[in-house]
């Protein structure tokens, strides 16, 4: 039992005496003593006791109860009522000031020691409790999220100054008084207004259930987070569409996060990222909704930025992959469009055969470059207008590996070069400058080789006329599974019986 200051405020001398006598008895130390309401104010406010013992009924001037009022009023401090007295009357008086503890007259000393360790308890945990309260209402008014809670009636029950700042809701107004009347927020397509934050979890709840239904029963269904729109059921000016179901116990953990638009006191509408979670009692009941949301203008707007920025980058790097191709095929005229024509052709291949889209770009930028290598190749090899030698044949096999070294120290977001060094590659093995077979070889490789065969069998060369569309698609028909991917061939031969040409 540690010490603490108690003021005792009796007006008769033998039970101050007989207090004080009891008081330390039980280790409580020497009283500061009071024998007026007016005087206990005063000593109140001198000391700051740790508790006040008070005696309701006291000789001339304010008596206990007041006297408890005025203390109270400066100083949060536990007050126990000792008094004969148990008249309704009195005990009303005394519940105003929250007394507590009440000793009825005469009590025994375990009473006044148990009294008087519970009231100091008590007052601990209350004012840990208050502390606890102002950090956290500190805290909820100087964060820059608009916080907002709403009973389950969708009635408002809380709302920060960052909340009426951006909704121009005052929250001498709008406190117990429905959302929808001082809160304005909308969807992105901005004709939905949400009524009331419930429905969000509603509908949310509604979302859980079926998806465990559909997966218990066998019957699942694909659904995405990111496609989620808890505003989308709601009309301006009216209640939800579907009826929201009963507020039961509140699932832990769960939230809904959307974007929206927030009508604000300046009439325009600014884009908030929004998450409502459940309220709950301490026995598990949803008694609630709170909605955090947060301006998200600026990070749109950065957003929009980077996009811009990142559209410059791609438009720059195909400008400048055009101006690689165009350099490579100066050398060799005869073959002017070959790259561009063979990109395009692989680009609607991988298409065809379901290709991501980031994947798709690498191939087409493979598909410029993959006879950049000729750079290197003698022009008089380059437009020869006769076949190949062995030995200039070996020369003109080097521009694969040729090409790698150029693109290999670029840092593409493809394997750009890796893709050049294989188009030569075939599946068996018998292809070019590493004899690659089978998955060894990168399918944007398998695709890039197909293509390639076919636009240099059906264009002009130096040495020869055009051989046409038919013999090259009976070219790679004939290696279909051995030196050519046996799916880049259907795809190919089924693109050009659905109507593709080669611009």
């Amino acid at each position: 039992m540690a010490y603490c200051k108690i003021l005792l405020v009796e007006d008769e001398a033998v039970s101050a005496l007989d207090m004080r006598r009891r008081l330390r008895s039980l280790g409580y130390g020497e009283p500061v003593l009071a024998t007026s309401g007016e005087e206990a104010v005063e000593r109140a406010r001198d000391e700051k006791p740790d508790l006040v013992l008070m005696d309701i009924v006291l000789g001339q001037g304010m008596d206990g109860i007041d006297a408890a009022g005025r203390i109270l009023a400066h100083h949060a401090v536990p007050v126990i009522y000792m008094t004969s007295h148990e008249d309704p009357e009195t005990l009303q008086r005394a519940k105003i000031t929250e007394p507590f503890g009440y000793l009825l007259k005469p009590f025994e000393d375990r009473d006044l020691r148990t009294c008087i360790e519970m009231a100091l308890y008590k007052h601990q945990m209350d004012h840990e409790t208050r502390r606890k309260e102002r950090w956290f209402a500190t805290t909820l008014r100087s964060i820059a999220d608009a916080v907002l809670t709403v009973d389950r009636h969708g009635r408002i029950t809380y709302i920060n100054a960052s909340a009426e700042a951006m909704t121009g809701a005052d929250h001498h107004a709008c406190i117990d008084r429905h959302f929808a009347e001082h809160v304005d927020i909308r969807s992105n397509g901005g004709s939905h207004r949400l009524q009331d934050p419930n429905d969000l979890l509603a509908q949310m709840t509604q979302i859980a259930q079926t998806a465990q239904t559909a997966q218990a029963t066998g019957t699942g269904f694909g659904f995405a987070a990111s496609s989620f729109s808890p505003l989308s059921h709601l009309s301006p000016g009216s209640s939800a569409a579907h009826p929201i179901p009963p507020l039961q116990s509140a699932p832990a953990g769960q939230s809904a996060m959307t974007e929206a638009f927030v009508h604000g006191p300046d009439g325009a509408a600014h884009p908030v990222e929004m998450s409502a979670s459940p309220l709950a009692d301490p026995d598990g009941r949803r008694v609630g909704t709170v909605l955090v949301f947060r301006d998200i203008t600026e990070r749109r707007q950065s957003e929009e930025a980077l996009r811009r920025s990142v559209e410059d980058l791609r438009r720059t790097l195909r400008q400048t992959v055009s101006a690689l191709a165009t350099a490579s095929e100066k050398r060799d005229p005869y073959t002017a469009g070959h790259q561009s024509r063979v990109a395009e052709l692989a680009h609607a291949m991988a298409v065809r055969v379901g290709l991501s889209g980031e994947r798709l770009e690498g191939l087409r930028v493979a598909g410029m470059l993959h006879d950049i290598g000729k750079i290197h190749i003698p022009a008089e090899i380059l437009a020869k207008p006769t076949r190949l030698s062995d030995l200039e044949m070996g020369i003109m096999r080097t521009h694969s590996q040729v090409g790698y070294d150029i693109l290999k120290e670029i840092e593409f977001p493809w394997p750009v070069a890796q893709i050049v060094l294989q188009h030569h590659e075939r599946l068996d093995g018998s292809g070019y400058p590493e004899g690659l077979s089978g998955e060894s070889i990168l399918p944007e490789a398998r695709i890039l080789a197909v293509a390639d065969v076919v636009e240099a069998m059906s264009s002009h060369r130096p040495y020869r006329a055009s051989l046409g569309l038919g013999p090259a698609l009976a070219e790679i028909a004939a290696g279909r599974g051995t030196r050519y991917d046996r799916n880049m061939v259907d795809v190919c031969v089924s693109l050009f019986h659905d109507g593709f040409i080669l611009s």
